[in-house]
């Protein structure tokens, strides 16, 4: 698959907490995908994983709690979403890949009205994840956050008020913005979305709506 030069890309702050695993399971599924797409953002994290390991080597030794080294084994086994740097055989990379069981055909789609459709990750519950399925020149309606938002761009494109958004771009939106997405003319548009709190709708269908879509 074809993809444009990535123009919008993840922050210090979140590549940070990526790299510290700090960051909710859901986000770190979108970091994870996008660092596997992006060289500046995937490079960025080696090297906060490289001040990470020489600030733990100048730590001083501190007694664990009995237990750690077995529940930290548990969830090592357990796993989770790593940005693995492996060519994507389709529209989801490696780690969406893992995390969804395949790639498209994998997914369970449900309607959200105007064509769009969504299907809702398992995360852990302090945020959540899903993908989203956006007919080429349809708009998501006018909303703002009462948190962060980050959307990953799988296929196709959207613009809003902070530009256009390719595969392999992130937007990464907060309280500040209010935004109305709209998915680019000649391919339909998909992608992963994050969020920590609810949208916040202007319309009152949409409002009326969101306790349904979980959004």
């Amino acid at each position: 698959m074809t993809t444009e030069k990535i123009k919008h890309h993840l922050t210090d702050e979140l590549l940070m907490a990526y790299s510290a695993g700090t960051l909710p399971e859901a986000f770190s599924l979108v970091v994870a995908t996008h660092v596997s797409l992006c060289d500046d953002c995937r490079a960025q994290l080696a090297s906060f994983d490289t001040v990470g390991g020489a600030v733990l080597e100048e730590c001083a030794e501190t007694a664990m709690s009995a237990g750690a080294l077995e529940a930290t084994m548990a969830r090592i086994m357990q796993g989770g979403p790593v940005a693995k740097p492996r060519k994507p055989s389709g529209v989801f990379p490696a780690p969406l890949q893992e995390y969804v069981g395949g790639d498209l055909g994998a997914v369970k789609w449900k309607p959200v009205g105007m064509g769009v459709r969504q299907a809702i990750l398992p995360t852990s519950e302090d945020a959540s994840v899903r993908l989203l399925y956006i007919p080429a020149g349809c708009a998501v309606p006018d909303h703002g956050h009462r948190g962060t938002e980050l959307t990953l761009v799988l296929q196709g494109a959207f613009l809003d008020e902070d530009g256009r958004f390719a595969r392999g771009d992130v937007e990464v939106a907060d309280e500040e913005l209010e935004h109305t997405p709209v998915a680019d003319i000649g391919e339909d548009c998909i992608c992963l979305a994050a969020t920590d709190a609810p949208l916040k709708f202007r319309g009152l269908m949409p409002r009326l709506a969101q306790p349904f879509l979980k959004i």
